[in-house]
Parts: structure tokens; C-alpha cells; sequence
């Protein structure tokens, strides 16, 4: 086991702690001079506009640095076309901080297909064009124009997934790290406050950042490797050819069970299962092919992400290393997760809760979505391959107390003019996972498994609901709570271990609609997301349904899907439309594969292999939807129901020998002809359709037609 790192709170204040918290962080000279502040020693650049609320991300950072004692600034969605918005705060005494925002900059402005969107949930007023694309490396550079030496420390989502060479689905190649690009001295990565705090104190003792190398969750470029590093070498595959020495470069990978006894079973050897466990981080450091090797070679580059997905425990990760050139990425291990008292300290420093007064009053519409819920916790084990969640947060579920919520809970209560009595949400990445966690610690250090419920629940999980339960049932007693409902996506298979759990759930925290994401209904493309099968959805509907009829409510679950998710194919998409004609889904909005940087499913994207398995040249391919025509039809697939898409359908179920879900029948998937644009009505053969709304990362409820 790791040694247990310094609490948050437990680190000596700056000297600046005398001055007390600001009302909110200050974005203007005026704002520093009414505090008495002749200059910041810490200065937050954010491509989102200022939400003093713990659930934004600079948020969070600037109240961390403010409590160890810093003062602390925000420059929020400068004007990037001149250097001067970014000298609008002076230049820090230590370093200036850099984010995108609680979005990754290009997601947020760009659909799945490419498109600009017109709004941005992170702007006050919901206008878009606030941020530039790539928006760390635009604001990097022009604080190099505007303060040449001074440190700059990137992080937040858009930088934790570019550090390291990665497909860039926008440009459609591989870019190398943002590191490179951006010109900063330091990356973190993760849930940064370990390591922010760290920066802080350690450049304020007079450290220079050159000299910040061995801080966990952070990355950097040098141009060579420490001298005391045993460098394990992943550069390469297994070629063909005359057999030579060669090491493997998943040893130690390769047990997919979390017990020692069971991965001696397994047939792996005795030295890969020491590799699993007793290398330290101290000592060892794991090459990855090169950023040229992966730009150049699509197997490469798959097999560089299996390696990189593997070294995500903090508590076993080893460093990892790739060359950019003649320079060295070098990456520390995960940063060690957050203990509940650390938590709930940093979600109970003094936030606003609110928009800075700057704004005059415009919404944000981010901030309206979650002003009245409570997080109350981090991390997802799940590791679903489209989602960052786990590479950014880690698959170690750090839970705050009951106490803490609840107080949270109260001070909504007690503060918010806008409150009606209704807690829109006690959730976090995903709803029901708060205090599940491995039943064995030294278990848990020695994992590398990417999914704790993948294939099947892990036997060492814990997943007593209980505690969760009597949190619910806390929070709903409080005085002046008329209502708490649960909006995070909820891990069904999870849920179905504990009926009590979703009896509870569906007697008194639904709201009508329950979002649930099955994501698909057949094998392959669910094989390579990771996802469990359409059985436990149906398991967890039943009970739901059962349960929900119980406590006399009519309240229905909101399916969401994604088409052309690699190793999807068309026939796949025709047994999804047929079960959700099946089943009386309409899907309203729907949501298309959208290749994030540095997850598993953008590798599967980029280079048609499987990156969940051994990469090897003769390993299988596997079927990516690439051409924006076949994205469309399976997004059509998805939209059986929309007149508009018929033409389509038809045609390609023909080309597919299907002319038999054509026709005007129950069965029949879409009609053989094409009504009017005033008569256009969907057969719904006498009984109701439910409408599915389906936005990736803005979904709404949908309402029951």
C-alpha cells in the first residue's frame, strides 16, 4: 500500500490566510483593491464564465488554493483575439492556471456530426462563441505573449484527456500531448486538488517549477527520463518473423480477476503476477510507443491505450513515458483518491452558489440545471469505453458523508431565493455508487481491471445499497424538503442487486421519467462498450414497473442508445429499431458515438482494433462507423418512427434483403410508402408510443404521448 499522502487541510497555511475568504474570487483590479489585494498569487484563466459553485470545476480549484491561503483571481472567457484581457489581473506571484472548462472546448462547440452548435450551457446567457476551440492552448499562448516566464499549469478535462499523443476526432489525426502545443510547464491531471495544492505550496517555498517532478497527477516534458527509472519497454508489438528475445509488453496485464489465487488460475505466470503488484512507482516507469510510432501506426496506437488504460490504480499505476522527438512526456501515477473527510471539506468551503454579480443577472443555463442538486460523490467503476468519466476521475469511488450532504442539502434550503422545496438530484457521475467499493483494500491496490461490473459484478464488490437508502430517506425528512429526486444515470445492473433499493427509488425519488442507459441491445456493440446485457435492463424495468405500480405512480423509464458505436453494424441498428418498436420507444433526440480524445471506444474508432485485448498485427478488426452516411442511417435506425428518414430505411433494408419489415403492419418496422408532410403519422397499431429524448450531453425528459 501507498503511504498516505498529506490531507488537504492539514498543509501550513500561506501567509495570505490572514486576509480571510473573498465574498467571490476576484475578476477585476476594482474587485482586488476592495479587498486590499495589491496582486494575486494565483490567477485561474477558465473557458467557462464564473460559477462560484462546487460542481464548476475553477470553482472548486480557486476555493482549494484560497484555504491553504492563497489569493487567488479569475480571468473567465477572456477575449483571446488580444493579449491584454489576459493582463486584466496583473501577473501572479506564482503561476497562472488554465482550463477549458467543465466541457472539453471542441465537444462543447461541435456535434457528433461535426456541426457548430449555437449555444453554450456554460456562458452566461447561453451564447456560444465565448471560448476559443482548443481553448488550453489558446489561452496558454497568449499568457506567453502577455507574462513570458511565468509558470503555467494546464488541467481540467480537455487537458487530462490530451496528455498524451491522441486521436483528435475534429481534425481526424493524431495530435501529440497538449503540452507540447500549449507551451505550459505543468499538466495535471484527474481531480486536480492534491496536486494543485502541492504546485501552490511548493512554488511558494521557492521551488522553481522545473524542479516539481515527482508530484502524482501531474505531467510534463523533459528531455530525459531520471537516471534511477527501470524502464519497462511497450514500444513495440509482436512482429512476424524469426523468433528474437522480446518482452511482452502486457505482462502483468493480463489477469482480468482481482484475487491472486484466482489469476494463478488464470495461467498467468508467477513473475506477471508480481509485476501486478510489487513494482514501485518510485523505481519503475513504462515506455509507450512514440508519438510518431502511434500517428503512423494505427496498431501501435491501440496497443499504447491498452497500456495506458491499464496503469489508471493509483495504487499499483507505474509512470508512464512517451517521446515527442528528441523530448520525453513523462506522466507520475494517478493522484491518490480524496478520503470522505477531505471531500467534504472541499464542498464546504465558502461558495456563492450563484453566477458572479458581474454577469448583471443573464443565466446560466449549467448553473440553473444543478443550483438545487448535491454531488455527493466521484469516480464511476463502470468504465464504459465511450466515457472519460474513468480516466479523468479514476474507478475508485470517493463518497462524502451523510452528514455533509445532508448539511448541503440544508444550506440550499437556507440560502437559495429560488428554492421551491425540491433537491433536483443527490447523484454524481453515476447515482447509486456512493460507498460501493472493493471489500478488500489490498485487493483493490492490486486490480487492473478496467470495470468492476464488467463482464459480470466483480465478486469482491460491495453492493449493499443500504447506506445509500438511509441517505434518501435522511434527506427527504428534512424540514422544508417537499421533494428529492434522483437525475444522475443510474448503473441498473448495480440496482437489481438491491430491490429495496429500487423499490425506494421508485416510490419516492422519481420524477415521471427515469433516464436509463442500456445504450444497446446486442452483443457486439455492447461487448465493446462494456456494457452489460439487455437482460438486466429488463430485469431492473420489471421491477421498476412492479414497484412503481405499488406506490401508485405511473412513471416510466427513458431509455438512451447510441448508433454507431464501433463494432456496431447495420444489422445491429435493424434488431435495436425492431426492439424499440418492440417496446413503443420514440426516440426523440438521439445520441451518435461521439470519439472523445484518449478513450478506449475513440481507439477501437480510429484504428478498427480492440484495445480491450491483447493488440497484436493478426489480431481481428472490428466494424467502425466512419462514413457520415452510415452514421446517419444508424442514427436513422435509431429515429424509425421519423417520416423523414423512411427513404432511407427503405432502401437500405432492401439492399439488406429486410423487405419484410416493410409494410403497414404491427410487425413491419416502417411503411412501404410515404404519406403526405400534412398526414404524416407514425402506426402505432391502437396503443401509445413513449417518446425517448436522447441528447448526449444535455439530455431532457421525455413526456408521454
Amino acid at each position: 500500500m501507498l503511504d498516505k499522502p498529506t490531507a488537504l487541510y492539514d498543509f501550513r497555511k500561506y501567509w495570505a490566510e490572514c486576509l480571510g475568504p473573498a465574498p467571490w474570487l476576484p475578476m477585476s483590479r476594482e474587485e482586488m483593491d476592495q479587498l486590499g489585494w495589491d496582486s494575486c498569487d494565483i490567477i485561474i484563466v477558465s473557458g467557462d464564465g464564473y460559477v462560484d459553485h462546487p460542481s464548476f470545476g475553477m470553482a472548486v480549484i480557486g476555493r482549494v488554493l484560497e484555504a491553504q491561503g492563497f489569493r487567488v483571481g479569475m480571468i473567465a472567457q477572456p477575449d483571446w483575439q488580444s493579449v491584454e484581457p489576459f493582463r486584466a489581473l496583473g501577473r501572479p506571484n506564482l503561476f497562472f492556471g488554465v482550463t477549458a472548462g467543465n466541457m472539453d472546448s471542441m465537444i462543447n462547440h461541435y456535434t457528433a456530426d461535426r456541426k457548430r452548435r449555437n449555444d453554450d450551457a456554460y456562458t452566461p446567457g447561453n451564447v456560444s462563441g465565448k471560448r476559443p476551440d482548443r481553448a488550453v492552448t489558446v489561452y496558454s499562448q497568449r499568457l506567453r505573449e502577455a507574462y513570458r516566464d511565468t509558470p503555467i499549469v494546464i488541467g481540467g478535462i480537455e487537458a487530462s484527456l490530451r496528455r498524451i499523443a491522441h486521436y483528435d476526432y475534429w481534425s481526424d489525426r493524431v495530435k501529440r500531448s497538449v503540452l507540447l502545443d500549449s507551451r505550459a510547464d505543468l499538466l495535471v491531471f484527474g481531480n486536480a486538488e492534491r496536486a494543485i495544492v502541492s504546485v501552490a505550496h511548493r512554488l511558494a517555498d521557492g521551488e522553481s517549477i522545473e524542479q516539481l517532478r515527482d508530484i502524482r497527477g501531474t505531467a510534463f516534458v523533459t528531455k530525459s527520463s531520471p537516471e534511477d527509472r527501470v524502464v519497462i519497454d511497450s514500444t513495440a508489438v509482436d512482429l512476424p518473423g524469426p523468433v528474437a528475445p522480446h518482452p511482452n509488453p502486457y505482462d502483468g496485464m493480463e489477469a482480468e480477476t482481482c484475487s491472486d489465487s484466482e489469476t494463478n488460475k488464470a495461467g498467468a505466470a508467477p513473475q506477471a503476477i508480481r509485476l501486478m503488484v510489487s513494482p514501485s512507482a518510485k523505481t519503475h516507469a513504462i515506455r509507450l510507443p512514440s508519438a510518431e510510432a502511434v500517428t503512423e501506426d494505427p496498431v501501435l496506437y491501440a496497443h499504447a491505450s491498452r497500456v495506458f488504460h491499464k496503469e489508471t490504480n493509483p495504487h499499483n499505476a507505474l509512470p508512464l513515458v512517451q517521446a515527442h522527438g528528441d523530448r520525453d512526456v513523462w506522466l507520475n501515477p494517478p493522484p491518490i483518491p480524496l478520503e470522505t473527510q477531505e471531500l467534504d471539506w472541499v464542498f464546504e468551503l465558502p461558495y456563492q452558489r450563484l453566477p458572479h454579480p458581474a454577469y448583471g443577472g443573464a443565466k446560466v443555463p449549467a448553473m440553473e440545471m444543478i443550483q438545487h442538486s448535491v454531488n455527493i460523490m466521484r469516480g464511476c467503476f463502470g468504465g464504459c469505453t465511450f466515457c472519460s468519466i474513468t480516466e479523468h476521475e479514476g474507478r475508485i469511488i470517493q463518497s462524502r458523508s451523510e452528514d455533509s450532504v445532508i448539511r448541503e442539502v440544508e444550506r440550499i434550503r437556507d440560502t437559495s431565493p429560488a428554492f421551491t422545496g425540491v433537491i433536483s438530484d443527490l447523484g454524481g457521475p453515476t447515482a447509486n455508487m456512493w460507498r460501493l467499493a472493493c471489500k478488500d483494500q489490498a485487493t483493490e491496490a492490486a486490480c487492473r481491471k478496467l470495470s468492476c461490473v464488467y463482464p459480470g459484478i466483480c465478486k469482491n464488490l460491495n453492493t449493499d445499497h443500504t447506506p445509500l437508502i438511509n441517505l434518501y430517506r435522511r434527506a427527504r425528512e428534512i424540514k422544508g424538503v417537499k421533494k428529492v429526486l434522483i437525475a444522475s444515470g443510474l448503473r441498473y445492473d448495480l440496482a437489481v442487486e438491491s430491490p429495496e433499493y429500487v423499490r425506494e427509488l421508485a416510490t419516492h425519488h422519481v420524477g415521471g421519467y427515469l433516464k436509463i442507459a442500456p445504450e444497446h441491445t446486442e452483443s457486439g456493440p455492447l461487448s465493446k462498450m462494456m456494457k452489460p446485457g439487455i437482460g438486466s435492463y429488463d430485469r431492473f424495468a420489471a421491477m421498476f414497473e412492479r414497484f412503481s405500480k405499488e406506490a401508485g405512480k405511473k412513471q416510466y423509464l427513458i431509455p438512451y442508445f447510441i448508433a454507431a458505436h464501433p463494432g456496431t453494424t447495420d444489422e445491429d441498428m435493424v434488431s435495436l429499431a425492431l426492439w424499440l418498436k418492440q417496446h413503443r420507444f420514440r426516440a426523440d433526440q438521439v445520441q451518435t458515438f461521439y470519439p472523445s480524445p484518449m478513450a478506449t471506444a475513440t481507439a477501437m474508432y480510429h484504428t478498427g482494433r480492440n484495445p480491450l485485448k491483447p493488440v497484436r498485427r493478426e489480431s481481428e478488426t472490428l466494424s467502425t462507423v466512419k462514413k457520415l452516411s452510415q452514421r446517419r442511417l444508424h442514427k436513422a435506425f435509431l429515429r424509425y418512427h421519423d417520416p423523414d428518414n423512411w427513404p432511407l430505411l427503405r432502401k437500405t433494408l432492401k439492399q439488406m434483403g429486410r423487405r419484410d419489415l416493410i409494410g403497414n403492419g404491427v410487425m413491419h418496422l416502417i411503411p412501404p410508402r410515404q404519406p403526405p408532410k400534412r398526414h404524416r403519422v407514425v402506426p402505432t397499431g391502437g396503443k401509445p408510443f413513449r417518446t425517448q429524448h436522447t441528447q448526449g450531453q444535455n439530455s431532457r425528459k421525455g413526456k408521454r404521448r
